[in-house]
């Protein structure tokens, strides 16, 4: 079974992908996270966990819904990162969580899409996005190979770089540099409420039909990449960047 935790769509498009080339079931977690359900699945395929990478490392809200839900069957755990560089030592991290969840760790997969994080970086144009996302697909469809075969991924390099980005800078960046305090939203907003609708954290809300932020922000930036009217800005950082969505 595949369960994939998405924000802009890189994360679904690549779980759909090894579920149709392994002929698995891909799931959805996201309305296990945002109604607060403890999940229970039950598989006797490898286990694939897919999902954005938040710091080098998995989002924190998919990392604690693992934790806590009941996996049941197959003991084979495989991850799938979507990033727009690389995921940094994180599985060191993900191997620690199969060692708690009695699972077999499998190795973890880097895999770039086109970046979606315009709270700090550049962001492809819609021509590169497809570009990206067109050299992803032999990727996973090795992925997936390895997968059906019940063969591990290809250990990656780890350097002290690598272990600093997914350790002292992924702390730092959690306690410091995720807010929702920079979120506006221009006289452009219909108060169509997608913002609030897209949103894994139940953190806006929707007043005087204009969105609110409430403190309890991820910095997924689904909000802002769904607006379809490009209303909701990240303080100066956004400023003509494209909204990105995983184009398949």
């Amino acid at each position: 079974m595949i369960l994939f935790y998405s924000a802009t769509g890189n994360s679904a498009f690549a779980a759909r992908t090894l579920a149709e080339l392994t002929g698995d079931e891909a799931v959805n977690v996201f309305n296990y996270i945002r109604n607060g359900i403890k999940g229970k699945f039950t598989s006797t395929r490898p286990w694939v966990f897919v999902s954005p990478t938040h710091g080098w490392r998995l989002p924190r809200i998919f990392d604690s819904f693992l934790r806590s839900a009941y996996i049941i069957g197959s003991r084979e755990a495989y991850f799938v990162m979507t990033c727009g560089t690389d995921t940094g030592s994180a599985s060191k991290y993900n191997a620690a969580l199969c060692r708690e969840k009695g699972l077999t760790y499998m190795g973890t997969l880097t895999l770039v899409m086109p970046e979606n994080y315009l709270a700090m970086f550049a962001v492809p144009d819609e021509a590169e996005s497809r570009s990206i996302v067109s050299r992803a697909k032999p990727v996973l469809q090795s992925a997936a190979d390895l997968i059906s075969h019940g063969r591990p991924f290809a250990p990656e390099k780890q350097t002290p770089l690598d272990a600093l980005k997914s350790g002292v800078v992924n702390s730092a960046f959690c306690r410091f540099i995720i807010s929702d305090r920079r979120f506006t939203a221009s006289d452009k907003c219909i108060g169509c409420g997608k913002c609030a609708s897209v949103c894994p954290t139940l953190d806006i809300s929707l007043e005087s039909g204009h969105p609110v932020w409430h403190g309890k922000c991820t910095h997924c930036m689904a909000c802002i990449t769904s607006c379809p009217v490009e209303a909701i800005e990240y303080g100066r950082a956004s400023r003509g960047k494209p909204r990105y969505r995983c184009p398949e």
